[in-house]
């Protein structure tokens, strides 16, 4: 491909991003790879010079643009001016610069979800919001039912700076096509994942019941905090999710899940018989995932007002079925990959306000110094501040 029909292919990409945004449809990273799947002509390096290019228009445009075209000319007029030389050069090139045409604006983001994280951040928003867009390293959990840190040597990892169990590489790996990897030695997870999981305080013997388990990136880790003992119950509404857990358990080599696919509005009496009954929940909430921008940029493209409400409200709901299981001094994780306060700190608090059974639970601080650091019962990771994605991490107990 020359460099002209390149710039083509990235402004299809574009446009076909567009629409899976507004449309609830495949992530990007899905949508480039189903593109290219049609066009077998196209080389790795065309691919890769593609993939590249997309994905920085992407990071570079906050709101959902109107068109490709005009995303990758706001894109080329502000960050890299030779692009539009390209436009109307003949073969495979795009069409000729029209005078006036649309083009669009660079941004972080649409301006109210940055005014939402500004009653976080403050004066410090531009410095998180930049850092949320920024490119994230490839963060590996060793599985220590299997093996620990120190024995699993690939080339480039290095021990993460928090996560006990955590690697880190910031050069792209086929991690599937390692041989530590089909040995059940180590899975892909964030670090701020992991410490997600290791704030839930899992041990063996308990009864653990993972709400959203997806698959199973959580589950996977709780079951090795569990020492692969107790009781793990990981459900989900979704089957095609649920379905891709079991390899992922037999290649991990942990026993102790049992899995339940719940119905969309049934899941209370579908668990009924862990009511009250379960010393750890850990509800890892559907949300806006600001926090991993970094991996999902086009994200921001997807997120609307009426979207954000609507996970607000079942984030409340998760709380209320979740708490229905909790034992007397039992344990309430609440996860979400956001940083605006909406789905972190008010859901957390409209909880309590409404539950005075539940109190906050502290745990200790990752981030904090080990002999004068104090616990926290609620901790916000982010990539400008610690490295990983963007969490926010609350611990409740029931009294």
């Amino acid at each position: 491909m020359t460099p002209a029909a390149r710039v083509s292919a990235a402004i299809e990409c574009l446009d076909l991003i567009a629409d899976a945004a507004r449309a609830g449809g495949a992530a990007a990273d899905t949508v480039v790879a189903r593109y290219f799947g049609t066009r077998r002509y196209a080389g790795s390096k065309d691919r890769r010079a593609v993939r590249d290019l997309v994905f920085d228009v992407v990071r570079s445009i906050g709101d959902c643009p109107a068109s490709g075209r005009g995303a990758l000319i706001g894109f080329a007029r502000a960050r890299a001016p030779d692009l539009l030389a390209l436009f109307g050069s003949g073969g495979h090139a795009p069409a000729a610069l029209v005078a006036g045409e649309p083009e669009s604006t660079l941004s972080a983001a649409p301006a109210w979800p940055l005014d939402k994280l500004r009653a976080r951040a403050g004066a410090d928003t531009p410095r998180q919001a930049a850092a949320l867009l920024g490119r994230a390293p490839l963060d590996l959990r060793v599985n220590t039912l299997r093996a620990r840190r120190e024995d699993v040597v690939i080339d480039g990892a290095v021990p993460t700076a928090f996560a006990p169990a955590g690697l880190r590489l910031t050069t792209p790996l086929a991690v599937e096509a390692l041989p530590a990897f089909h040995a059940g030695l180590i899975e892909i997870q964030d670090e701020g994942s992991q410490l997600a999981v290791a704030a839930a305080g899992a041990a063996p013997g308990m009864t653990v019941v993972d709400l959203c388990a997806g698959a199973g990136g959580k589950t996977l880790a709780l079951a090795a905090a569990m020492a692969n003992a107790g009781r793990l119950v990981a459900t989900d509404t979704d089957r095609g999710r649920l379905g891709r857990m079991d390899p992922r358990l037999q290649r991990a080599g942990v026993t102790i899940v049992e899995r339940r696919l719940l119905d969309p509005g049934h899941e209370a009496g579908q668990l009924s018989d862990l009511t009250h009954a379960a010393d750890l929940v850990v509800i890892d909430a559907p949300c806006s995932g600001t926090g991993t921008w970094r991996r999902n940029p086009e994200a921001r493209w997807r997120l609307t007002t009426t979207r954000l409400e609507r996970l607000v409200a079942a984030q409340a709901r998760l709380l209320e079925l979740g708490a229905a299981l909790v034992c007397p001094g039992g344990t309430l994780l609440y996860i979400v990959c956001s940083l605006l306060p909406d789905e972190g700190d008010a859901p957390v608090a409209d909880f309590l306000a409404r539950h005075p059974e539940f109190a906050p639970q502290p745990f200790a601080d990752p981030f904090a110094d080990p002999i004068n650091g104090a616990p926290v019962a609620t901790l916000v990771t982010t990539p400008a501040d610690h490295g990983c994605d963007g969490f926010t991490i609350a611990r409740l107990t029931r009294l």
